[in-house]
């Protein structure tokens, strides 16, 4: 895709958050209206006859587009966030980072084995977070998963496609 209009208005910021990163800044195309309805468009045209009926986004940047998108599609939106941060009984999944672990969370009553679920995040780079998603979105039994970023960073040394299961869906907006 890398529509020119996306591309010339993603912000970069080299060094951050530490020396040697370049930065993507998508709160750039988040505050720009005609970015969020190519994006919101785009998203659209790719997922309408998927039979989406949630869409799980990663917290936080994955919360703005998920909800344009969901109201575009008629579907739901699920929150998949860091743990503490929802008020009721979760479903867990921890993953391995680069300095550490994580964990993230979602409801136990947010997907069923009807859903078909669109798993959004603003950035693919080494997939960490989205790959643990995944595994906890599948712990439901979905009918089907489909995976979403606006972003992916092309690098052999990320390469955040690689730790996704052969003939897992995933589909971006820019490459960079």
């Amino acid at each position: 895709m890398n529509n020119e209009t996306l591309l010339k208005n993603l912000r970069s910021i080299p060094d951050f958050p530490q020396k040697g990163i370049m930065f993507r800044d998508v709160t750039t195309l988040f505050k720009d209206p005609e970015c969020l309805n190519i994006m919101v468009d785009e998203l659209y045209e790719m997922y309408k006859d998927k039979g989406i009926t949630k869409i799980v986004g990663i917290e936080s940047r994955g919360f703005v587009i998920s909800s344009a998108l969901a109201i575009r599609l008629g579907a739901g939106v699920i929150l998949c966030r860091k743990p503490g941060k929802l008020p009721a009984e979760t479903v867990q999944e921890s993953y391995t980072k680069e300095y550490g672990t994580d964990t993230i969370e979602i409801h136990k009553d947010s997907i069923n084995e009807n859903d078909v679920i669109l798993l959004h995040d603003d950035l693919l780079a080494t997939g960490g977070t989205m790959k643990a998603a995944y595994n906890l979105v599948n712990k439901f039994n979905p009918k089907k998963i489909y995976v979403n970023f606006l972003i992916e960073l092309v690098n052999e040394n990320l390469n955040g496609r690689s730790i996704f299961d052969e003939g897992t869906d995933i589909q971006t907006l820019i490459q960079v």
